[in-house]
């Protein structure tokens, strides 16, 4: 499946790249992983703060490759996770776990299971590498959206 394939199938809707919204996304990221490291907060929270990261993170690849979710198809975050290798080249077997935190975020969210600690530091040590392959991927790919150029 390529980009141009979701596009056709709407899954995906094309986005024209922003700079200003790229840097507000980018900084809710990194604070949304900032925040997801408060001890002090429910383990379920923090799960959801840094499972927030790796959406936002997602997003950012999507707007920077021109295209967006369609959010009113169900399974807009499956879509954006999955489409992580096509957008920043990220390898699939970190797609299938970031997918695997997804499942577990719907499990939480809808019928109320609990986060373990273990999957809450599963979730904040992929965001974290996920947060910095975005920063890096934003910096060699768009550095304009960034401001850099």
């Amino acid at each position: 499946m390529t980009l141009q394939n979701l596009l056709a199938i709407k899954r995906l809707l094309a986005h024209a790249p922003d700079g200003a919204a790229v840097r507000k996304l980018l900084a809710a990221a990194q604070r949304n992983l900032t925040d997801a490291r408060v001890a002090a907060i429910s383990t379920d929270n923090r799960f959801d703060a840094a499972y927030k990261c790796v959406m936002q993170c997602a997003m950012l690849g999507l707007w920077a490759s021109g295209y967006r979710t369609a959010t009113s198809q169900p399974g807009h975050h499956q879509t954006a996770i999955q489409c992580l290798t096509l957008t920043m080249g990220v390898p699939t077997p970190t797609v299938i776990v970031l997918d695997a935190l997804r499942k577990q975020r719907n499990l939480s969210d809808y019928e109320g299971d609990p986060i373990s600690e273990a999957t809450l530091a599963s979730c904040l040590d992929e965001g974290s590498k996920l947060l910095a392959h975005t920063e890096q991927w934003l910096h060699d790919n768009h550095a304009d959206l960034l401001g850099e150029a």
